[in-house]
């Protein structure tokens, strides 16, 4: 009691103390705190005797069980082993495949020159199923196709879509037949001239088509001499895939590959023939590793 009363004697000398229109304003807030219950801590009224081993474990532990060590073991056990993450900076060098089969022979054996007629070019068929061990080989052209990029497909298709739209499907098929058409008789008009040495005459029933591809090669023509293959079939003894290598002569007096190709734009840059030159790399492949050929075109 005596806190109470030392509280009641200070309220009064406060009151006397201070002027009156203070007094109902002090004298309400005084009362509210007189008046105000004492709120019950819940704490107070837990069962201590029922946790007092739980909190004696806990307070006289010295370590816990959750250590860093502990951790890191149980998230290599459910995630296994931690990585090292490469910065944004740090690119991952190219990988270089193997080249299990080289272009060039090593263990190509050669006919002695005098052996050999280098002025009748070779001109081997293609095989028949009876004369391959595994009864059918891919072509160069089929495996191109098989193995064509994604972007190089889809405009490939696209093309062939919008020409359908223009043509329709028996003009497109029209169409493709009579490049196809045009084709062989550019190859065979070349075969002639390369196997005669003449120069191109154009003849009355010589289409508008041919006419042109003949003139776009006229520049070429005169600096290709030495021809040693025209038209012939190739085998890769190795990897197992033929080709027909339209020409195999020296050109600018260095011995080369030739694919005729004919194209109804100009193709300004290498980029633009798309992936004609891997074809004309998988003939010179094929023939360093075919025995029919006595020679072997090695890479510059």
């Amino acid at each position: 009691m005596k806190p109470l009363q030392l509280l009641g004697r200070h309220c009064n000398r406060l009151v006397n103390a201070l002027p009156h229109p203070l007094l109902s304003v002090f004298l309400s807030t005084s009362c509210s705190i007189l008046s105000r219950k004492k709120k019950l801590n819940g704490y107070e009224y837990v069962d201590q005797e029922k946790y007092a081993d739980l909190v004696r474990t806990v307070t006289t532990s010295k370590t816990s069980s959750q250590t860093p060590e502990r951790i890191f073991e149980e998230d290599s056990f459910l995630y296994g082993k931690v990585m090292r993450s490469k910065g944004p900076l740090q690119e991952s060098e190219p990988k270089v495949p193997q080249n299990r089969i080289p272009l060039n022979n090593p263990n190509k054996v050669l006919l002695a020159v005098e052996k050999t007629d280098p002025n009748i070019p070779v001109k081997i068929g293609l095989p028949g199923k009876s004369q391959m061990t595994n009864g059918r080989l891919p072509s160069v052209t089929r495996i191109l196709q098989q193995t064509m990029p994604m972007e190089q497909a889809f405009y490939l298709e696209r093309w062939k879509q919008r020409m359908i739209m223009e043509l329709g499907e028996e003009g497109f098929i029209e169409y493709t037949a009579a490049v196809f058409s045009q084709g062989k008789l550019f190859h065979a008009q070349l075969e002639d001239l390369l196997l005669s040495k003449e120069p191109y005459t154009p003849k009355p029933d010589d289409t508008e088509q041919l006419v042109g591809y003949m003139n776009s090669v006229d520049h070429v023509l005169p600096d290709i001499v030495g021809v040693r293959t025209l038209e012939s079939a190739v085998l890769h003894s190795e990897l197992q895939y033929l080709g027909f290598v339209d020409c195999v002569a020296k050109y600018r007096g260095k011995l080369c590959v030739i694919d005729w190709k004919t194209s109804e734009k100009q193709k300004p840059t290498l980029k633009n023939t798309f992936d004609n030159p891997l074809q004309v790399a998988a003939y010179i492949g094929a023939i360093n590793h075919d025995s029919n050929y006595n020679f072997q075109q090695h890479k510059e």
